[in-house]
């Protein structure tokens, strides 16, 4: 016996040193986990007296979203630095439920929303544009479907029934005389749609881009029309922020509606500055392949507008009567009850980032 003691006693201390080992090891991984992939400003933003925190701005990984990435991706070379926290959503209703819960200050959703939203008595105001153009109705490729007529009783995936896609199908409805009922429209995440054509799940969707690029580039997927047939000028997304941080910090919502007219002017200026938002953009922000961006953002260049973002009374008032129309809104709001015009008024002066590829200040 006292000679296998000093044997169990070593075999014990090695077991201890495995442990401390292994221990070490998850403590190293741990740490530069969070090192490496902790957003440590966005951790600690909540601690930080009001005043002096960053705005949270919400969006979903859409080409009408895209001056928010491109924003907080240039500005970190500017004088001033990063000027808010993005924050990535999967889908609108977990967006819509962040603005209402407080989570976020600001957001890149959908204009029919925004009019529910308010309608609703949520504390928002709209100030800005996403961009113009860039939805689109796809079918699969080797399909019978050529025109708008033989959906007819088809299954087409929209983002959200508070959506301008929506609204663009009973507008080719109407241009076709269907009734609001001939086809079946099902919620879907944008970031699946192109999946589910694929596997048949659906008939077409009609998203924002760029998932109809996805679609095209994967092979089974084919643009059926863009917005813009049915609905000229067409407004995707829109900018809101919140009404308590309009009135305790205006400011700040002017340097955010600043930042993203001057994105938007940027991307507009070159066709190369588009191609380098797709690479930041796609890897950094929407972890999807540069190429499907590029696709999206450059097939043509007229896909996407970002110019004249300003929010114009016309093109709201025109979706609240469309949402009147086919029930998804109950009364008329006026367009200064859910709009702050003070903020685009300013950034109509705005000029493009002074940014180029590989510039180590933006200015």
């Amino acid at each position: 016996m006292s000679h296998n003691a000093p044997s169990g006693v070593r075999a014990w201390s090695l077991k201890s040193k495995v442990i401390v080992i292994v221990i070490a090891w998850l403590v190293i991984v741990s740490g530069l986990h969070s090192w490496l992939n902790v957003n440590w400003t966005a951790v600690l933003n909540d601690y930080l007296p009001v005043q002096k925190r960053k705005i949270v701005v919400g969006y979903i990984p859409v080409t009408c979203q895209l001056t928010c990435p491109v924003t907080d991706y240039i500005s970190k070379y500017s004088d001033s630095g990063e000027t808010y926290l993005p924050r990535m959503f999967q889908g609108f209703p977990e967006l819509k439920e962040a603005i209402i819960a407080n989570k976020i200050q600001a957001a890149f959703i959908v204009a029919p929303m925004a009019i529910a939203l308010a309608a609703q008595g949520v504390p928002i105001k709209v100030v800005y544009l996403g961009h113009r153009n860039g939805s689109a109705v796809v079918v699969r490729k080797d399909g019978p479907i050529h025109n708008f007529g033989q959906l007819r009783g088809k299954t087409i995936a929209i983002p959200s029934r508070f959506s301008d896609e929506r609204l663009l199908l009973f507008r080719a409805m109407q241009a076709y005389g269907m009734p609001p009922d001939s086809v079946k429209m099902v919620e879907m995440a944008p970031p699946d749609v192109s999946g589910a054509l694929e596997a048949g799940a659906i008939d077409a969707f009609v998203m924002g881009e760029p998932f109809p690029s996805q679609a095209e580039m994967g092979g089974y997927g084919r643009i059926l029309f863009y917005a813009d047939k049915y609905w000229p000028n067409y407004m995707s997304c829109i900018l809101i922020a919140r009404e308590d941080l309009i009135q305790k910090r205006p400011e700040a919502v002017q340097v955010l509606v600043d930042g993203i007219a001057r994105s938007g002017l940027w991307l507009d200026t070159s066709r190369p500055h588009r191609v380098d938002a797709a690479d930041f953009v796609g890897r950094y922000y929407y972890h999807q392949k540069p190429e499907l961006l590029r696709w999206a953002l450059t097939k043509p260049m007229s896909r996407i507008r970002y110019n004249a973002l300003e929010p114009q009374k016309a093109d709201f008032d025109e979706v609240r009567d469309m949402m009147i129309a086919t029930g998804v809104l109950k009364k008329k709001i006026p367009f200064s009850a859910y709009t702050d015009l003070q903020f685009a008024d300013h950034a109509t002066i705005a000029t493009p980032w002074k940014y180029e590829p590989g510039d180590a200040v933006a200015r």
